[in-house]
């Protein structure tokens, strides 16, 4: 880490450091991918679209805690989605259960606090695809053990609760989000699982917005804004103030296709321009990581693996800001929102 210095590794050490969107739990449903098993860093692919995260480099880089999702596949029918997704609960289980005590299951703020007091990351699990949930007999009720500290609603493709915010939406990107979307709204709200606005078209966001209980904080886990790249995947100003004016925050995506500005950074100071535009709209209270490691992204240069969070912090830093605001970015403002919600 030559382009880390000292005073950055020791701030890394002394915080927080929660990364709010990590897929990696999608390489061990494909092919098997061992969570507790240290990887070749940045590994075969170079650090491009998988191989970004481990368990143990997770610990050794200073992550003290994650939302390790498991990501919906569209294409099943409701009742597989439904059943599949309680395999994957167990298979998440028993990679936390194989860490020996090194990751431990945070599902409230109490108990990441107890993590973190044992010396252990703490996996938030979390759903990337609402639809996920379509047949469960009983909605939220129906997850075990109150497993999902997060949903998000859509995905990649639109669903019944809503259309994605990618061109190849059916029905087009600014459908509303219609009765079912609102309905888990909601639900989640009752059952004080975080509402993830990651991936929705536009007019469905403000909708979710609407429908929410605004004394509960909103979150868009993984993205970029539009004020630094116009990208449909990003967030416009308006959409960053209507998560912070509920007391959310926003975490920032590490895919440089989202990111990358005509004359900005080449490497992963991309990211810190993204995180200093939401801090200039919103506020330092309001902007957070959120890697997408493993998520087939192709991260800049600096990101490409794991040591990347004190490098982040290093650049941080590099833009004169204080350690106060450097440790609420690393992982203070999602705690804020986590003891507010999940107590």
């Amino acid at each position: 880490m030559a382009d880390v210095s000292r005073h950055a590794a020791e701030l890394l050490r002394a915080s927080d450091v929660v990364d709010l969107h990590v897929d990696s739990f999608i390489a061990t449903r494909l092919f098997g991918y061992d969570l507790n098993r240290r990887h070749a860093r940045p590994g075969p692919l170079r650090g491009l679209f998988l191989g970004h995260l481990d368990f143990p480099r997770a610990i050794e880089d200073g992550l003290t805690g994650a939302m390790w999702s498991i990501t919906t596949n569209p294409f099943r029918r409701a009742a597989a989605r439904w059943r599949v997704f309680l395999r994957n609960v167990d298979r998440l289980r028993a990679q936390l259960d194989a860490s020996g005590g090194r990751v431990r299951l945070a599902r409230t703020f109490a108990e990441y606090r107890a993590a973190r007091v044992a010396g252990a990351h703490a996996c938030l699990p979390a759903i990337q695809g609402g639809n996920a949930l379509a047949a469960a007999p009983a909605g939220c009720a129906s997850i075990p053990e109150n497993f999902v500290t997060r949903v998000t609603l859509v995905h990649l493709t639109s669903s019944l609760y809503g259309a994605t915010s990618s061109p190849l939406a059916l029905g087009g990107r600014n459908a509303p989000l219609g009765e079912a979307g609102r309905a888990l709204v909601a639900e989640l709200d009752r059952h004080r699982v975080f509402v993830d606005l990651a991936h929705i078209g536009e007019r469905g966001f403000f909708d979710a917005v609407a429908a929410h209980d605004r004394s509960l904080p909103l979150l868009v886990t993984h993205t970029g804004v539009s004020g630094v790249r116009p990208h449909w995947r990003n967030l416009s100003d308006a959409q960053i103030r209507a998560i912070a004016e509920t007391g959310g925050t926003v975490g920032i995506i590490f895919h440089q296709g989202f990111l990358a500005a005509p004359g900005g950074p080449r490497d992963g100071r991309m990211v810190v321009d993204h995180m200093e535009h939401v801090i200039r709209v919103a506020g330092e209270d309001f902007v957070s990581i959120g890697s997408d490691y493993d998520g087939m992204i192709t991260p800049p240069e600096g990101l490409r693996a794991a040591p990347g969070y004190a490098q982040l912090a290093q650049w941080m830093l590099d833009r004169g800001w204080s350690d106060a605001r450097v440790a609420k970015i690393l992982g203070g403002n999602f705690l804020r929102c986590f003891a507010a919600l999940r107590p």
